[in-house]
């Protein structure tokens, strides 16, 4: 039987998409620990474990209410984002914010009544758990985030801008058919169904307003839904274009490609199946911007590369016909 979200009209009309770095922190902690890993991060993971045998980072508050030997970990370490600024001191303040009785709450429905000694203390002392908190989720991101963001960024970005075109061209069926083979939409509510979800047959405790849907880089391959939540509750999905994101530096053009384009457009073409923008390109490949920007003017008037305004950044990537070309 499916997890079942009840969304009428109204609901439907404020749900949103968002991007959030804290979320893809808490992500990657958890394949960093090996629960539902996604192989497409695998490259992501070799890095981070290298980094981490150099300088093991200090997660005592943290790890044990992720790590924990149960189905789930506390609602209140992924909020659902304000805005859609994508700011990690926003979701970090929301983070510290978190009412008492709603940190006890979580922790009762994740843990039970008997608490492990490490997490009773914060129960104990609420306030200061959540400083201590956010202080390492801050930290894990500035080193296992930081470094990929601008990527990882772009991916999440075109991502997003590929859903609305979803939901403008089929509606909110179409877009939830889309997000994950698990996901659908009809008659006012959101199932969640699939051999996963088998034997959790529930009615979600839907938060205030409308869903907020965000995708995830450094996740696991399945939906994540919360079911009980202070903020509006969230439907994390893996994100299109993540295994690309890792192998757009490696990815070599074939040699037919190559006779065609010549040596740079071609791999200009491999590296964009992950999108990007011309400084993150430059600095990848190690050319100049505008050595970069002349390229792609030709790519994109061959039709073999698009692009689409991300904010205030412009992101390139392959089109269809560019990727048959490939």
């Amino acid at each position: 039987m499916p997890m079942t979200i009840e969304l009428g009209v109204a609901e439907l009309a404020a749900t949103r998409f968002a991007i959030s770095p804290l979320s893809e922190t808490v992500a990657c902690l958890l394949q960093i620990a090996g629960l539902d890993r996604n192989t497409v991060n695998l490259p992501w993971l070799r890095w981070a474990r290298e980094e981490l045998d150099r300088e093991p980072l200090d997660l005592s508050w943290t790890w044990p209410l992720l790590v924990n030997g149960r189905l789930s970990w506390p609602e209140f370490l992924v909020p659902a984002p304000r805005d859609s600024s994508a700011s990690l001191e926003n979701d970090l303040d929301t983070v510290r914010r978190t009412p008492e009785a709603r940190v006890r709450a979580s922790l009762d429905r994740v843990f039970g009544a008997r608490l492990p000694r490490n997490v009773a203390t914060l129960a104990d002392n609420p306030a200061s758990g959540l400083r201590e908190i956010a202080d390492e989720l801050r930290e894990a991101h500035d080193r296992l985030v930081a470094p990929h963001w601008p990527r990882m960024r772009a991916v999440l970005a075109a991502d997003v801008g590929y859903r609305a075109r979803q939901l403008t061209a089929g509606g909110a069926e179409r877009l939830f058919a889309d997000l994950h083979p698990d996901l659908r939409w009809h008659t006012d509510r959101v199932t969640l169904a699939g051999e996963r979800w088998r034997n959790r047959h529930r009615v979600v405790a839907r938060g205030p307003g409308g869903l907020v849907l965000m995708p995830v880089v450094l996740g696991s391959p399945y939906v994540l839904i919360k079911n009980n939540t202070s903020t509006q509750t969230t439907i994390r999905y893996p994100a299109r274009g993540t295994g690309a994101l890792w192998t757009a530096k490696t990815r070599a053009p074939g040699s037919g490609t190559v006779r065609l384009l010549g040596r740079m457009r071609a791999t200009l073409l491999a590296a964009l199946s992950s999108p990007a923008t011309t400084t993150d390109l430059a600095r990848a490949l190690g050319v100049t911007p505008s050595a970069v920007s002349q390229h792609l003017k030709i790519l994109r008037d061959s039709g073999l590369v698009a692009r689409e305004r991300s904010g205030r950044s412009v992101l390139y990537l392959t089109t269809p016909l560019g990727e048959r070309l490939l």
